[in-house]
């Protein structure tokens, strides 16, 4: 059995390198990114190419690393006086790629402010004010940097590991200085953190803040992935990710979960699950249809229509790039069926999941 379920791992995982994690909406880019990244120029384990092969074999389109401006633990072994060293180091291993590289930049603070990622920005070293916790993120955002706080959950700054926020972040955000929030951070999810994002239109971060190896934290080869954030842009070029960035376009991949402001997780879900024909076997009035995942996701849904199925519950599943067929009992012999689902994985809110509808003709 446990050999049967590996091999199943497996063959997603490959199927996972060969396609897309998610079909682009029409007229749309998505782009997917990892904008929180660690090397032994901070506290990281690896050289920052291995960033880079890391990203190629996992088709990312976009990384950042942001090692820690002011925690530099190998200092002893490798002085940095340059902290834009370990990006220069991975965009030069990358330039013979389609990988886009950005340069970023983490600021190490106490709460409050925490750390605070700052992605896009022209110079780190310019963001480094060992005795001013908020003249780093003021610098940042004179280079045009999109600005957000990492991990406001983490229970060595929060020991409830609710993440809330401090004056100092209020004035932060009225001051237009900080722009997103982390949702996700390495193996954990916040929930008062997406409440924040929304009350506060915040952009959606999801990332793996990744010190050691993504195959160790995340098992790769068989079939994990680390957090990611995929933006919803015109095309993929740098200039249009940042802006799409800055307009909060964005859906967070975080295990199994799909996490999302409404309007952008709905348009990502429509593009990728669709439905066959309707079909009807002679004179019965039991509606054949086929549902198709396009996604390395998995879809956990919950039918929210009047209508019973043949073969199956109203909760369900379809696997990554897979099929489900439904039988659903009409009544009567239908022209077209519009169908209401509500994704039990897709987060909108606190306690609150995607709901859509899905019409077969």
């Amino acid at each position: 059995m446990k050999k049967l379920l590996f091999l199943s791992l497996f063959h997603l995982w490959v199927a996972a390198q060969e396609e897309s994690f998610f079909k682009a909406p029409e007229g749309l880019s998505i782009v997917s990114t990892d904008l929180h990244i660690h090397t032994t120029f901070s506290d990281g384990s690896v050289w920052p190419n291995i960033r880079v092969e890391e990203a190629l074999k996992e088709k990312l389109d976009l990384i950042s690393i942001t090692d820690h401006l002011e925690y530099q633990p190998h200092q002893e072994d490798l002085p940095n006086p340059n902290r834009n060293r370990s990006h220069d180091i991975a965009e030069g291993a990358a330039k013979d790629s389609k990988l886009m590289v950005i340069r970023g930049a983490e600021i190490t603070r106490s709460m409050p402010p925490g750390h605070i990622n700052a992605v896009f920005i022209e110079d780190a070293n310019k963001l480094l004010f060992p005795d001013d916790p908020v003249a780093g993120i003021e610098e940042a955002n004179r280079q045009n940097g999109f600005v957000f706080w990492n991990h406001p959950n983490w229970t060595r700054q929060r020991k409830d590991g609710i993440a809330r926020l401090d004056p100092m972040h209020v004035d932060l955000i009225k001051r237009k200085l900080l722009h997103g929030i982390e949702v996700v951070n390495h193996t954990s999810l916040s929930e008062e953190a997406i409440e924040i994002a929304l009350e506060n239109e915040l952009t959606m971060v999801g990332t793996s803040d990744i010190h050691k190896l993504t195959a160790w934290d995340y098992n790769i080869h068989q079939g994990g992935h680390r957090p990611m954030t995929f933006v919803l842009s015109e095309n993929k070029l740098q200039e249009t990710v940042k802006k799409a960035l800055f307009e909060g376009k964005t859906v967070v991949w975080f295990k199994e979960m799909m996490i999302g402001k409404e309007e952008h997780l709905k348009k990502v879900i429509k593009a990728n699950l669709t439905a066959s024909s309707l079909n009807y076997n002679g004179d019965e009035s039991v509606a054949k249809i086929v549902l198709k995942n396009h996604s390395a996701n998995i879809l956990h849904l919950r039918y929210t229509g009047p209508y019973t199925f043949h073969e199956d519950g109203a909760v369900f599943k379809i696997d990554p790039y897979s099929e489900k067929s439904l039988d659903i009992k009409t009544l009567e012999v239908k022209n077209n069926l519009e169908l209401p689902f509500e994704l039990l994985n897709g987060i909108i809110g606190r306690k609150k999941y995607l709901n859509f509808k899905i019409v077969a003709k």
